[in-house]
């Protein structure tokens, strides 16, 4: 794409129309600055994947203008990405101190910490990049130390609140900073970019201190073991479980490899209080009485390999659920999950544990959202009162609602622009429009392999999942063409063999028949020969079976 000066360019490359993946770009002449790098978790039919990034392809293009990635928060969807770009795109990354805990762990675990350029900031902090400078406020989300970015360009302030919600009695006594957002709106801010996660939901949401009260209520009547399952990124969360269990002489063993990772930096860093003693070895949880007991894990959401999962199918080694634990699953399911929690509740109450589920506890919430509610983002936009507004980190329903509510409170409908992840917003001498499309997409991870499972291989593995595969073997005479050994049929996820043997030796003749009538017919290129056995071995199955199992021909010359 060709560069026009005098220009800012804003574009998302994840984060809208989907929930998760957050990535999004301010262009401004010579100047590139990135504003996170998250992942989001694979759909259902993305068999075998294990998470998605962003593509970084326009990045990587005009990498010498990026000045570098400005990360508002420590939550996999804005930083999980980050090892992965990094290695392709050297540029420094800012971030506050917890934040800048948990990224070090990934790349140190990448093996990329040493080579990568890392700036401690905080919501004071000022940084030039290039021809644009950052500034930042204090906002409150579930976990600490989160900000948003006022980025001044040659066309005005551009204000991107990261994942935000006031919470007017934070646990870390930490207030959203409101006299600085209003300070930025009083300035003048050409575009906003906020979070519409929770643009249906009307209100306020609920303060997180709630949720610990209603957590020491729960710890005040079980009469056993309590088992406390949440996000492993919620440290206010995890704090008020702690001081639940001291109030209620109680030990805590922590389950779950990210869970003990983000307690283990939240504590080196001062963000996580627990006195000496509280946190045992799971090895000595047998050795303590039942009420005296709290298990702190993993698998909110039902993950199949999570803690909680396999503790509710006893395949967990260390421990299992025993009849009379009472289990709080303090979160609410991320879309999609749904079904993955139902069914661990289901196998807990079947074990004959009392659950606590679905945000609510006996006497309050044992779960509330980190993001804003309705009033909350009416709030934002009144404190920074833009000329234009782009809602993002939402589905394009939550990112509608909210320009219905930018509409409400004054912003007018033509200044609010719905964006798919590759759209651009073009600024220009004070006026918008939507500008040229930029690469943009998703880059599948499965194991170690980054980027090299794409459409075409989901769409055969879901071949291989709905029909199975049949592998015909044959070796052919490289003399003659006569066949000397087979066909060979073998059969995977298609019929069951010894049930289908006349399927089969019909399918073998049908083969034979085939290969010499193209060789009758001087047909002996292997691509011919391979591509005549799947269509008529492929059109007899579907007449016998109505499945179209992937067919593999494997042709060898002696």
């Amino acid at each position: 794409m060709a560069k026009v000066t005098n220009r800012v360019l804003i574009f998302a490359l994840g984060g809208v129309g989907e929930i998760g993946k957050n990535m999004y770009v301010i262009e401004s002449d010579d100047d590139i600055v990135v504003i996170d790098a998250g992942l989001k978790f694979p759909e259902e039919e993305m068999l075998g994947i294990d998470m998605v990034i962003p593509d970084i392809t326009y990045l990587l293009e005009h990498r010498d203008r990026v000045r570098g990635i400005i990360i508002t928060h420590g939550h996999e969807d804005h930083i999980g990405g980050l090892s992965y770009v990094l290695k392709h795109l050297n540029v420094p990354v800012y971030a506050t101190k917890l934040t800048l805990g948990l990224i070090d762990a990934k790349l140190k675990e990448a093996g990329i910490l040493g080579d990568t350029k890392r700036i401690l900031i905080n919501s004071e902090s000022e940084i030039t990049l290039g021809s644009m400078k950052a500034t930042f406020f204090r906002t409150n989300h579930s976990i600490p130390d989160t900000v948003g970015v006022c980025v001044e360009t040659p066309e005005g302030y551009v204000v991107h609140t990261g994942d935000f919600k006031f919470d007017q009695t934070p646990v870390n006594g930490q207030a959203a900073d409101l006299a600085k957002m209003a300070l930025i709106g009083e300035r003048g801010v050409l575009c906003l970019l906020s979070d519409s996660t929770n643009a249906e939901r009307p209100g306020f949401t609920g303060s997180e201190r709630s949720v610990g009260e209603a957590i020491k209520d729960v710890f005040n009547r079980a009469p056993g073991r309590i088992i406390v399952s949440t996000f492993a990124s919620n440290v206010h969360r995890i704090q008020q479980v702690f001081d639940a269990a001291m109030l209620f002489n109680r030990k805590v063993a922590v389950v779950g490899r990210s869970m003990v990772n983000v307690i283990n930096i939240s504590k080196d860093l001062g963000y996580l209080h627990v006195p000496e003693g509280v946190i045992v070895d799971t090895d000595e949880i047998n050795k303590l009485a039942a009420d005296r007991v709290v298990i702190l894990s993993t698998g909110s959401q039902g993950e199949p390999m999570s803690a909680l999962t396999r503790m509710a199918r006893s395949a967990h080694r260390k421990v299992d659920i025993l009849p009379g634990d009472t289990v709080i699953i303090a979160a609410t399911p991320i879309p999609g999950n749904e079904k993955y929690i139902s069914r661990t509740i289901d196998q807990l109450y079947r074990i004959g544990a009392d659950v606590i589920y679905g945000g609510h506890g006996p006497s309050g919430p044992v779960h509330v959202s980190g993001h804003g509610s309705q009033e909350e983002l009416r709030l934002m936009l009144n404190l920074m009162r833009p000329k234009y507004f782009i809602p993002i980190h939402g589905e394009y329903r939550m990112l509608r609602m909210h320009g219905i509510l930018a509409e409400q409170v004054g912003v007018p409908e033509e200044n609010i622009f719905l964006l798919d992840n590759g759209d651009t917003v073009e600024f220009a001498g004070g006026k918008a429009r939507y500008g040229p499309k930029v690469h943009s997409g998703n880059v599948l991870i499965d194991g170690l392999g980054v980027g090299d499972v794409g459409n075409i291989v989901l769409r055969d593995r879901k071949l291989l999942s709905q029909d199975g595969i049949l592998v015909v073997v044959v070796t052919l005479s490289k003399q003659n063409g006569t066949i000397l050994s087979g066909p060979d049929i073998i059969s995977r996820g298609f019929v069951y063999v010894r049930e289908s043997e006349e399927l089969l030796d019909e399918a073998n003749r049908i083969v034979t028949q085939t290969l010499v009538k193209c060789m009758e017919e001087n047909v002996n290129e292997w691509s011919s020969l391979k591509n005549n056995v799947k269509d008529t071995l492929g059109r007899y199955l579907y007449e016998q079976t109505r499945r179209r199992p992937m067919i593999l021909p494997i042709i060898m010359e002696v």
